[in-house]
């Protein structure tokens, strides 16, 4: 099966401008599995998400379809990074404890993916799929970007985008799931920080190419005013909506 490459030209910035997840997520997920010696995430793009299991793990197999966004991916001896689709993992049945998919799932084929989920984790191992929802940064600069999203590139959304937006909460989820804690990632941006993630969105990206023109520009000269020095520092918050469970 072939597979819709969002982010092969942008996998440098999309190493670069991504949020990181915080160290109290990849805690609560560690606690919860029956043991901490294999993990995998799926869909791993540029590895944020790998690089903070390996802080619990002794191995992790880091997986993407695109082997530009393995390329860019954050080294650490204890991740092993492999191009393959989350639906073929390649792993041996039963032999990992956690799997995780970090703002990637509305990508797959979920019906095959659960199925190499089922088949890959060990007896109570547990599966872990979150997204995160628009940054928040001030209400009139939130005002600005959601605009954007809506407005400007918003009909360059790709279908699959519509799940994100509902939090993951109207898809089936077929295992014993439990409650996740509130995540929130938090971190500093610049308002070249801002345009650099924008840049990242598969909308704008398609925007680009169809147009062949930057949208982010018009949106920067927009946020100038309200920013201020556009090398301080504002802090940036994106809500974590996640969905945890086992297998039973």
């Amino acid at each position: 099966m072939s597979f819709a490459d969002h982010f092969s030209g942008v996998s440098a910035a999309y190493a670069a401008f991504r949020p990181r997840y915080p160290d109290a997520l990849f805690d609560f997920l560690a606690q919860g599995a029956p043991a901490r010696e294999e993990a995998w995430d799926a869909g791993t793009g540029s590895g944020q998400a790998a690089v903070g299991l390996a802080r619990h793990f002794k191995h992790v197999v880091a997986t993407d379809a695109s082997s530009s966004q393995i390329e860019h991916a954050a080294p650490d001896p204890r991740i092993e990074y492999r191009v393959s689709p989350a639906e073929s993992s390649g792993l041996g049945d039963r032999s990992v404890d956690l799997v995780t998919v970090a703002q990637a799932l509305h990508w797959f084929d979920r019906a095959r993916f659960w199925t190499e989920v089922r088949r890959v984790l060990r007896p109570n191992g547990v599966i872990a799929v979150w997204t995160y929802v628009m940054l928040e940064i001030a209400p009139p600069i939130d005002k600005i970007v959601r605009r954007f999203y809506s407005n400007t590139v918003g009909p360059y959304w790709p279908p699959e985008r519509r799940i994100t937006e509902e939090r993951y909460q109207t898809i089936e989820f077929p295992f014993a799931e439990f409650t996740a804690p509130d995540f929130v990632i938090e971190q500093p941006v610049t308002l070249d920080d801002v345009a650099g993630y924008v840049r990242t969105w598969s909308a704008t990206r398609a925007f680009i190419k169809r147009h062949g023109e930057d949208p982010v520009a018009r949106l920067v000269s927009e946020l100038g005013p309200l920013w201020g020095d556009p090398r301080q520092s504002r802090l940036a918050r994106w809500p974590v909506a996640m969905r945890v469970g086992r297998i039973e």
